[in-house]
């Protein structure tokens, strides 16, 4: 085998050549389609680049990379290629900040361990001399344990982090799943389901849909959930709220999102057309996965327990469809219990500079 590695920068490079064949063939989920990724990085303050690794000229496997800054920057991104010509520090993260359960580090299924290894350390001395000598290391965010253990070495730090949910699908019919629920839970979603003050609508490829307000729904909502986790004490010095590289979803993100034919967006609002709740959920021959979730809170006129209703139309789609599971982020996880996911382990692993590539 003979392993080569490039980085391109979607907002200015060509889609890589093989790509969307990789993509195919590896299972990917959406938002590592290019055209995806290019409209995540225009609007992103640490924006993305694509590292592809190739055996020989075909595509084996590759990583999603944030290139981050410090605080003190603007807002925006430089321009692209800048960042390369300057000395001020900066590390990386290979990270999914919009699919945050799920690996950014991908590889197909012909290459064995040893070929993983030799790949990531090959990736990382590539990185090393793309971002110049103001890289201070390598973040390796939300990792499998089979990742770990091919990332693990002298002088590389892995931490656990929070699980992420995942409900293995053994039904043929979503009445069996909703058997094994308790009857609380199952009257509740039937009140939920019968409430006639709020108006679904699912669909995908959707067209109709004003990305602005989705984005402003979805953006409110992440806001809450950060201030929650801070006052709470439950991220890690490591994945700290502090560290947190995130940038806002854009409304340009979500209006190519939600038009494609693998995605499929749930929408809530009340009688008078006002937005209480967004749900989209990411279809994958392997494992879908639950993307967005965005609710009103109640106090400003939401509805209590939309959530269930919207993981019990995702639970539904897969069961139809026969995939073997479904993923559903890294929150809620007792909330989650009640419902029949169970919890996969995941790790970050920090790699320093003076470490990288060996």
């Amino acid at each position: 085998m003979t392993l080569s590695v490039s980085i391109v920068d979607p907002r200015v490079d060509a889609e890589p050549s093989g790509w969307a064949d990789f993509r195919r063939r590896a299972n990917l989920h959406p938002v590592w389609d290019y055209p995806l990724l290019r409209a995540e990085a225009w609007t992103a303050r640490n924006p993305p680049v694509l590292a592809v690794l190739r055996d020989r000229t075909r595509v084996v496997a590759a990583l999603s990379v944030m290139v981050c800054r410090t605080w003190r920057e603007q807002r925006f991104a430089p321009p692209p290629r800048e960042r390369t010509r300057r000395l001020r520090p900066r590390w990386a993260e290979v990270y999914l900040p919009l699919l945050s359960g799920c690996p950014a580090a991908v590889f197909h299924e012909s290459l064995d361990v040893a070929a993983r290894r030799d790949g990531l350390r090959l990736f990382e001395r590539e990185l090393a001399r793309h971002l110049g000598p103001g890289l201070l290391g390598v973040v390796y965010r939300a990792m499998t344990d089979d990742l770990v253990a091919v990332l693990d070495g002298p002088g590389r730090i892995s931490r656990r982090i929070d699980p992420t949910a995942v409900l293995r699908n053994r039904w043929t019919r979503f009445a069996d799943w909703q058997d094994t629920l308790s009857p609380a839970l199952r009257r509740r979603m039937a009140e939920i389901a019968a409430d006639d003050t709020v108006e679904v609508s699912t669909a995908t490829g959707r067209t109709d849909l004003d990305a602005h307000e989705l984005a402003v729904l979805l953006n409110a909502h992440r806001a809450r959930q950060d201030q929650r986790a801070w006052q709470e004490g439950q991220r890690s010095r490591l994945a700290g709220l502090h560290l947190d590289t995130r940038s806002p979803v854009s409304a340009a993100y979500l209006d190519l999102l939600v038009r494609r034919p693998d995605v499929t967006t749930r929408v809530y609002r009340d009688r008078a057309g006002r937005l209480l709740a967004l749900n989209t959920m990411l279809d994958n021959p392997v494992s879908p996965a639950l993307g967005h979730w965005a609710d009103l809170p109640v106090g400003a006129g939401g509805r209590p327990g939309l959530y269930l209703d919207c993981y019990a139309h995702c639970v539904r789609q897969v069961i139809e469809r026969g995939r073997p599971e479904l993923t559903a982020g890294r929150t809620l996880l007792d909330s989650k219990a009640a419902l029949g996911f169970g919890r996969r382990e995941l790790s970050t692993v920090a790699v320093p500079r003076p470490v990288m590539g060996r």
